[in-house]
């Protein structure tokens, strides 16, 4: 069986954050968020990283990131570009933001042999959650009549910007721990303890209490989903370009939520006790920065985390 992979998606243009918060310092030897996970992952069990970047960044973020992090993981990178969308979309010729979080995975499937977990750039899951999914992922595999993914949920309430809205992937579970649902719900606000939002034209607040379980797209796939992605991004795509030309994509969320509905999939929901954070925007940096400096203190993280 081969090992797991970590694919860790980078590409994301940081319009909220005002630049590309995935190479952004955060440490005091210059590190990035992204170091910081990677680092959990490879105490955790894996050895190779993927990034998936978009072509233009490629020589800033070998020479940023990329470079320093192959000192402990062997490297390789993958390229999300827009004009590989080949099917026939009407598609605005203004239109610049790429095709969502399925599109960039499908852009690493030539790399990926085995199962492999998938990251955000601009997230810090903790070194729990990095144990958890190697375990699970390197001691299950499909079944003949369904796929056997996971993902690492975490309560709404440690995962939400003092500084304005967020997307978060709301989940339901059924009795045996495994999502039943998986809903993306974008422009969720902290209120107290939980959260808050508004859906379409609707005026009023819906609410959601801090225990509500969320998924910060920290996945565990085998590599079926890439076969079933490919079959049925382009169908999903469709669907959401017609509705939103400017910005329709297809997320991790919709493509798993896609393959629940129609029984493909059994995704194992894990927990993690650890409070995430990440730098959605450029206010939340200060916090993010004295958080890794009291872990770091605490001898959670060495100074320099490469040597």
């Amino acid at each position: 069986m081969e090992k797991p992979v970590l694919v860790v998606l980078a590409a994301g243009m940081g319009s909220r954050y005002g630049g590309l918060k995935q190479m952004d310092s955060v440490g005091s030897c210059g590190q990035c968020l992204i170091d910081y996970s990677i680092y959990d992952a490879r105490r955790a069990g894996f050895e190779t990283v993927i990034f998936v970047i978009s072509k233009d960044m490629e020589p800033d973020f070998r020479a940023r990131v990329g470079d320093r992090i192959s000192r402990g993981m062997a490297v390789h990178y993958a390229f999300q570009q827009m004009e590989d969308v080949t099917e026939s979309i009407d598609i605005p010729a203004t239109r610049t933001k790429p095709w969502g979080t399925t599109h960039a995975v499908l852009a690493a499937q030539e790399l990926i042999r085995g199962p492999f977990a998938v990251i955000n750039a601009d997230d810090y899951y903790g070194p729990e959650a990095f144990r958890v999914l190697y375990d699970y992922l390197a001691h299950h595999t499909d079944r003949p009549d369904c796929f056997q993914y996971a993902m690492v949920g975490y309560h709404l309430g440690k995962t939400l910007s003092d500084n304005g809205g967020v997307t978060r992937g709301v989940c339901r579970l059924n009795r045996d721990g495994l999502l039943e649902s998986i809903v993306e719900q974008q422009g969720i606000e902290k209120e107290g303890e939980g959260g808050r939002f508004t859906a379409g034209e609707q005026q009023s607040w819906n609410h959601l209490s801090g225990d509500t379980l969320v998924s910060m797209n920290f996945w565990g796939f085998q590599r079926s989903f890439l076969e079933e992605a490919r079959e049925r991004f382009p169908i999903l795509l469709r669907r959401a370009v017609a509705h939103h030309p400017e910005n329709g994509e297809v997320q991790l969320p919709v493509m798993v939520a896609d393959m629940l509905d129609r029984g493909r999939a059994q995704v194992r929901v894990l927990s993690s006790g650890e409070k995430w954070f990440g730098v959605t925007y450029r206010e939340d940096k200060p916090k993010v920065v004295e958080a890794l400096r009291k872990k770091t203190e605490a001898g959670q993280y060495p100074e320099d985390l490469w040597g």
